[in-house]
């Protein structure tokens, strides 16, 4: 199922999450032009799996990863919610756009991938410090490159976008933009086994996303799976040993309801038919045919072949 609930519903952190769908209350402004968000929800759920490789090569060790819910929400109240905790703001430029994307570390996950990166057990300090090293900074640095791949790569089936990592004074201090922007809230769940997970937000300004209404509001077409061969070679089999009547009509004639009435036994209904009747596939016609004989018995020669459309068998 795309984007179902994280596993471990216990340890998720708990926030009050608006729904995707905004309707728009008297004298308010609709923070959200996109509908239902499904698409995106789609597009992170690609990411999500993108993700896995890059964090567990930063964390040295192997990782589960998903796409949480989305939400949409004032940028100061984000902000808000995240409180006063050690956190980690990475900017993105999104192709052309002046705004940016922001990826949103907690500090604690920081801390412990960069103890992993460096062979150590993957703990962050307790207490947390009041600031990241250099050493962290350089790792999130990294972090946001290696975001770039799997961000263009979940979004090109929708639309081209080229995602560039910038480097902030202190990645502590989030981008400055107006608190009463709406912000496009997406959240990846990451851990380790069944070990508590921690989060990872990404978050896209709704007025960055605007000049991509369009492709955010259609179904998003994924890479089909394969068909394993041991399986369709089963089907196929199974598919042909079904049984299908087949009949021809040779004439339909047509009478009055009155003499419909009138008729009585010996009575003879005329009937006319040409050198081509047609046959029928149960309720589909298969093609015309000839009616003659073969081996004494009453038999029909097909002459020609209707063509078949796939769709009509979707």
């Amino acid at each position: 199922m795309v984007n179902a609930s994280s596993e471990i519903a216990a340890d998720r952190r708990e926030r009050p999450r608006a729904s995707a769908e905004h309707a728009p209350a008297l004298g308010s402004v609709n923070p959200n032009p996109f509908g239902d968000l499904v698409t995106l929800q789609h597009l992170c759920a690609r990411l999500a799996k993108g993700l896995k490789p890059v964090l567990e090569d930063v964390a040295r060790r192997e990782l589960r990863t998903w796409a949480e819910p989305l939400s949409v929400q004032r940028y100061a109240d984000y902000r808000v919610e995240r409180g006063g905790a050690l956190v980690g703001w990475l900017p993105l430029a999104m192709g052309g756009a002046r705004q940016r994307a922001q990826i949103v570390l907690d500090g604690e996950l920081m801390l412990a991938m960069l103890d992993a990166f460096f062979g150590g057990d993957g703990e962050a300090p307790n207490p947390l410090p009041a600031e990241f090293t250099p050493a962290a900074e350089a790792l999130a640095a990294r972090i946001a490159q290696s975001f770039v791949s799997p961000l263009e790569s979940a979004w090109e089936p929708l639309t081209r976008i080229a995602f560039r990592p910038e480097v902030p004074a202190s990645i502590a201090q989030p981008f400055d933009m107006s608190g009463d922007d709406p912000v496009v809230v997406s959240r990846f769940g990451v851990a380790e086994g069944d070990d508590k997970p921690s989060f990872i937000d990404i978050l896209y300004p709704v007025s960055a996303l605007k000049p991509h209404t369009a492709s955010l509001m259609v179904k998003v077409h994924d890479k089909p799976e394969e068909v394993e061969p041991q399986w369709r070679s089963g089907l196929t089999r199974a598919v042909m040993g079904v049984s299908l009547p087949v009949r021809s009509v040779l004439c339909e004639p047509s009478i009055s309801l009155a003499r419909l009435m009138e008729l009585k036994a010996g009575d003879i209904i005329p009937v006319d038919f040409g050198t081509e009747v047609p046959v029928m596939v149960a309720h589909r016609r298969l093609g015309t045919g000839q009616v003659g004989t073969s081996n004494g018995r009453a038999a029909v020669r097909l002459s020609s072949l209707e063509p078949i459309n796939p769709e009509d068998f979707r």
